[in-house]
């Protein structure tokens, strides 16, 4: 016989609810508890055994959705109302003092700039969305235009805001906006990250390579109660869209937002002249093995709303703004061979088979030589003990040849005079560093224009990956971009690892990417120049 429960009053419910969002605030944007743990354990937990007993009176921005929600079957998409747009990079002072010379020259002003600067964090762009108040979706940058929703996931992460903050003292109040988008990125500390892969060693698991990874992989997870198991944090960093939130500078959005109840970088300054700026990256830089977090460099944005307004954006990045990138961590290795690989251009380019070497958390294993040019002036054989970088903490590149460490067996390499994959004759056009094979119908330039056709900023056909590609060229069923919309579900089915539902998933995307804006269509036809 079932245990009758009598009904609580739904003000018992609601009392729980605006306990724990406080102590949420107070421990996360705050850093001033005012109950212990096990106090606010025992909270969350008698509050999860009413919702459950009464589910009818659960709401998704309950302090309870903190342990996640039933699992997803896949990812749904939304549209970002103002694009997350990417940073132009600067590696150097003299590129930041250039990007101040631009910004006056483009305000036509001689007048001191003045910026904010911020920490570059290591982790994942994310949009919230609050209406009324409440937490109501969440999604990745995505490609900038859409991200993927992952609502569920962002909730389970305690410093997460699931309603605004409203403050106690009047003269503090701000009015809680009917619309907020609030930008920010969402990364894995030092020390969640190392107890999560000794979790991940006891179960048997594999372990990740860097807290990046380890963010990654567990905002995307369909079941959220695996990422609310995950040490995952946040800092924001801007608003997109909203109403009733007046302000005049940058600095200023970011104290609003904090009283609101989000969590601030406190290593955020602004007032900043492009000297300061400049003295402030190195102070971080000096900072950066320290921090309990990883960042790659410093965000530097114009301060005042109005010049950024003024000064606008480009189609990829906003003309205020530009990130100051960490100098490369650097690593010692050896070159096993060097192999040429054929690009949709039909460049040939020479790549670096290395000795596993660990850059930042990443095993690196290939570097790009970039040319035959590049191989000459640094004098790269095979064999070398080279020092290799992450340029831009991305793209591995050699830097040097460590020639005290030649033995004398060091081999010379030359750029083949014929295409390694089809065996056409290259050649190397006046003024070009580049060596080109000439046989437009070279498997290796028709696998990479295909690709190059399906990518997200051009036709963005879900599920047409590398792997598929290369089986389609390989097998000649696809030998051009336009084979891919006469492809049919028996061809797909014939393939490796391919069953009918993926074949027929994939024959919708291409079916939904006829329907494309121009400058997409211009784009994923890769016209060379």
């Amino acid at each position: 016989m079932q245990k009758h429960i009598d009904r609580p009053p739904v003000s018992k419910i609601e009392f729980l609810r605006k306990k724990l969002h406080k102590h949420n605030y107070l421990y996360y944007i705050k850093d001033d508890p005012e109950i212990s743990d096990s106090e606010y354990d025992r909270m969350m937990k008698e509050l999860i055994e009413l919702e459950k007993s009464y589910p009818d009176l659960s709401r998704p921005d309950s302090p309870s959705m903190r342990v996640g929600a039933p699992p997803l079957s896949a990812f749904a998409t939304t549209e970002h109302t103002i694009p997350m747009l990417s940073l132009d990079n600067g590696f150097d002072d003299s590129d930041v003092l250039a990007f101040d010379k631009k910004i006056k020259k483009n305000l036509d002003t001689s007048d001191e700039i003045l910026y904010t600067a911020e920490p570059k964090l290591d982790g994942l762009a994310v949009e919230l969305v609050y209406e009324n108040g409440r937490l109501t979706r969440a999604s990745t940058r995505g490609d900038g235009t859409r991200g993927e929703l992952i609502t569920e996931n962002i909730r389970t992460i305690r410093s997460v805001p699931l309603i605004l903050h409203s403050s106690d003292e009047s003269s503090d109040e701000i009015k809680t906006p009917a619309l907020l988008e609030v930008r920010g990125e969402v990364f894995m500390g030092h020390a969640g990250f190392k107890k999560l892969n000794r979790n991940q060693l006891a179960n048997h698991l594999n372990i990740f390579a860097n807290p990046r990874n380890a963010a990654a992989g567990s905002l995307r997870q369909l079941d959220s109660k695996i990422t609310a198991q995950r040490p995952l944090e946040i800092f924001v960093y801007g608003i997109g869209r909203t109403t009733n939130i007046l302000a005049e500078s940058h600095w200023e959005y970011l104290c609003i937002l904090k009283k609101l109840g989000f969590r601030i970088n406190s290593l955020i300054k602004s007032g900043l002249t492009i000297k300061a700026v400049i003295e402030y990256y190195r102070e971080l830089s000096e900072k950066r093995d320290s921090l309990p977090y990883d960042i790659d460099g410093v965000v530097v944005k114009v301060d005042s709303l109005k010049l950024q307004q003024s000064l606008g954006a480009t189609s990829r990045s906003p003309r205020w703004a530009i990130a100051y990138k960490f100098a490369a961590v650097q690593e010692t290795t050896k070159i096993i061979n060097i192999e040429v690989q054929v690009g949709r251009t039909g460049v040939l380019t020479p790549v670096a088979i290395l000795a596993p070497v660990n850059i930042a958390g990443v095993n690196v294993t290939r570097a790009t030589l970039h040319n035959e040019d590049e191989i000459k002036r640094k004098n790269i054989k095979i064999g070398d003990t080279v020092l290799i970088q992450r340029a831009g903490d991305v793209i591995p590149e050699i830097v040097k040849v460590i020639n005290s460490r030649r033995t004398g067996d060091e081999k010379f390499f030359p750029m083949p005079a014929n295409c390694p994959v089809c065996g056409a004759e290259v050649v190397r056009e006046k003024d070009e560093a580049a060596v080109r094979c000439v046989n437009t119908d070279c498997p290796a330039q028709v696998k990479e224009r295909i690709k190059h056709f399906a990518s997200k900023a051009a036709f963005d056909i879900e599920g047409l990956g590398d792997k598929l590609v290369e089986q389609l060229v390989e097998k000649g069923i696809c030998n051009s971009c336009a084979d891919i919309f006469y492809l049919n579900i028996e061809q797909l089915k014939a393939l490796d690892r391919m069953g009918a539902v993926s074949a027929e998933n994939i024959l919708k995307a291409i079916d939904k990417s006829k329907k494309i804006s121009f400058f997409r269509f211009i784009y994923g036809l890769g016209i060379r120049h």
